[in-house]
């Protein structure tokens, strides 16, 4: 897997690691932003830990190894790598089941099955995820972050809400004075002083679940190295491993875009899965790109580097073990407010103003809106975008098997047709119909200059011309084939059982 001179200068990161730490306003920055991040990760975590029926501290233990990790392995700058909800359904059902070691062992199989998808090149596959998805995939992302934060509000004391109140208000006030510190940190810390202040009882972190107090250590899952085990937790592992890809394949697109600058998907992919082979050989959970969190770190904060991501898990792990007494203490109104705001600079909302609507074909609507139904039945954004992909193919496919024509035009001596447009499975079918066999003359031209023969079936359709022609006593002449039409016909001419 070689890198060429251009490949390095394409990926180069735009600022780099080694600029930021010479530059004492940009560092300020990025460690204020993983302070920021570290602080939004560990609600989720340990919601997601009860999603995979496993203790508080694996999913946090998991969030700092993997935020750490990823910033050495070289993941997509910026992006922060964690405990996700997507991860935690798909491993749901094992660890009650089978317990926590085979959970992890399903982690550090999904993660060598994610470092084979990244040396066999899965991630070029992003090519073909058209812009719609990745609308409907913000979009969702957008509304999923948003919802995951009503049970926060609901059936709590009335205070909760003008606390979240305030903290979204600080948030738009903040940036007008000032942006040397991010404005969801001093959210925080305005609406913790508050509550602390006036003595006010509402939902805290602590009430989250228990936070740990020691390092992670060396964990080997007592699992039976038998093929019975394989068959238990491949199928989790192939999930949780082209789940992540997936979803950390789209997040990193969607921070290129952000940035206006490119990622090396390919490196993304192995990354992530030697991260989740650390996080499983270290007791935790696994995960893959945290959407809402890399939203606060980029769009929010405004880090560019991997150092925000790195002291994103530097700072989890001192929150929870060292400062835990005083994390527990933050509302989650805070962080609920931050949170909201993320949804709400998330979202899109040109997408869905009349006038786009209007303007854009109704086929790239119905495509968006497809991938945002699904992700929010399903609860898995992986699962929205390949559904997405696929009703594109399909729109597609459909689209493109109306636009060939077929032109006549007879003389004395031959009837000749022209073939204008590209020709495949979905567009060939209909070509034989298109033809004159009993009343055109005994010689037969058919000009392919304007076309493109791109699969068998089109060679198929080809052949089944010349037969029912030959069938009436007359020739065929195929013209104008380009070189790579022409070599595909002439290696698959003649292969196929008359229709």
């Amino acid at each position: 897997m070689s890198t060429t001179l251009d490949d390095r200068a394409r990926y180069r990161d735009d600022p780099s690691v080694l600029s930021v730490l010479k530059r004492p306003r940009l560092l300020t920055r990025e460690v204020l932003a993983g302070l920021v991040v570290g602080l939004a990760l560990i609600p989720e975590a340990i919601a997601f830990s009860v999603i995979a029926g496993v203790d508080p501290k694996v999913g946090l233990f998991s969030s700092f190894i993997m935020a750490v990790a990823i910033a050495f392995l070289g993941g997509r700058p910026a992006m922060v790598t964690a405990a996700t909800g997507a991860v935690a359904l798909v491993v749901a059902p094992v660890a009650p089941t089978y317990g926590l070691d085979y959970l992890i062992a399903t982690i550090i199989l999904a993660g060598v099955f994610q470092i084979l998808l990244g040396v066999l090149g899965v991630a070029k596959l992003m090519r073909f995820i058209p812009r719609s998805v990745m609308t409907g995939f913000v979009n969702a992302l957008a509304i999923f972050v948003f919802s995951s934060q009503i049970p926060h509000l609901l059936g709590v004391p009335w205070l909760v809400y003008p606390l979240v109140v305030l903290g979204i208000l600080v948030m738009i006030a903040m940036p007008r004075l000032t942006k040397v510190i991010p404005a969801p940190l001093i959210s925080v810390v305005i609406v913790t002083a508050v509550v602390l202040v006036f003595a006010i009882q509402v939902p805290t972190v602590g009430d989250q679940g228990e936070l740990p107090e020691t390092l992670p250590s060396l964990f080997l899952p007592n699992v039976p190295l038998t093929w019975e085990t394989f068959t238990i937790i491949a199928p989790f592992a192939l999930g949780v491993a082209v789940v992540g890809l997936m979803e950390s394949l789209m997040t990193a697109k969607l921070v290129d875009e952000i940035t206006d600058t490119h990622s090396n998907k390919t490196r993304e992919s192995w990354a992530q899965g030697a991260a989740n082979v650390l996080s499983g050989f270290l007791g935790g959970m696994g995960g893959c790109a945290v959407i809402g969190q890399t939203m606060i770190n980029v769009k929010s904060s405004g880090a560019r580097t991997r150092i925000s991501t790195f002291f994103a898990g530097i700072f989890l792990f001192l929150l929870v073990v060292v400062f835990g007494d005083f994390v527990a203490t933050i509302p989650m109104a805070a962080l609920v407010a931050v949170m909201i705001m993320v949804a709400i600079g998330a979202f899109d909302w040109h997408s869905v103003r009349p006038s786009t609507l209007r303007r854009m074909p109704k086929s790239e609507t119905f495509v968006m809106i497809s991938t945002v139904v699904l992700v929010l039945l399903t609860h898995n954004l992986a699962v929205g975008v390949v559904g997405g992909v696929f009703v594109a193919s399909v729109l597609f496919v459909r689209r493109v098997a109306h636009v060939v024509a077929v032109t006549r035009t007879v003389d004395a001596d031959a009837a000749r047709y022209v073939v204008d447009g590209e020709l495949f499975f979905a567009s060939s079918n209909d070509l034989t119909t298109q033809f004159e066999y009993a009343a055109d003359p005994d010689r037969v031209v058919i000009d392919l200059s304007r076309s493109h023969v791109w699969d068998a079936s089109t060679v198929a359709a080809l052949d089944a011309i010349e037969t029912k022609y030959a069938q009436h006593g007359k020739t065929v002449e195929l013209v104008g084939l380009d070189e790579a039409s022409g070599t595909f016909h002439g290696r698959l001419s003649g292969g196929f059982p008359p229709a």
